[in-house]
């Protein structure tokens, strides 16, 4: 199929149907009907944060049968980053000079902290975990088939747009 993809349902419903064609409605992933308990393998923090963020998305209705999976990734990373973030507080109580930025290789030069490396990397991926949970209702049935890749078309405001590595201009 050639083009761009075709709107999510509740987009054309928002536009108003111009081209009076009949809607099809979207396949839905089941909404849970409570919130789910934490799995076996999430401990201390990690399961903290399902308790939290489960019952909140739960309770906006964007809690998904096939979100779950999604939740438990974000609830690692977050442990991984509040670990890494107070194991960092605590190096920085102890070394008034560098806060636990910079620690000593074997060989004696100063080397930025991996744990600020931890942190980070979990950071962004706790950043992108959380921009897809609860997307499963936004994206339809793209989450049931693994998501649909955004169209490679994008024109921009001086008419020029880029398909599959090109960039092509319209002449006005």
């Amino acid at each position: 199929m050639s083009g761009p993809p075709p709107a999510p349902l509740h987009l054309r419903l928002m536009r108003g149907n111009p081209g009076r064609r009949p809607l099809r409605p979207e396949p839905e992933p089941a909404r849970l009907p409570e919130p789910p308990e934490p799995p076996a393998f999430l401990i201390g923090y990690a399961a903290d944060e399902w308790r939290r963020v489960a019952s909140e998305l739960h309770l906006l209705g964007v809690l998904r049968g096939v979100d779950v999976q999604l939740l438990a990734a974000y609830c690692v990373n977050y442990a991984t980053w509040r670990t890494a973030v107070e194991t960092l507080a605590t190096i920085a109580a102890r070394d008034p000079v560098t806060h636990g930025l910079l620690v000593r290789t074997a060989d004696g030069n100063p080397r930025r902290n991996p744990l600020q490396k931890i942190a980070s990397d979990a950071a962004i991926e706790m950043l992108r975990l959380r921009m897809s949970l609860g997307s499963a209702r936004r994206r339809g049935a793209g989450s049931l088939r693994g998501g649909s890749r955004q169209s490679a078309d994008r024109r921009s405001s001086t008419g020029c747009w880029r398909k599959g590595g090109k960039t092509s201009c319209s002449k006005r």
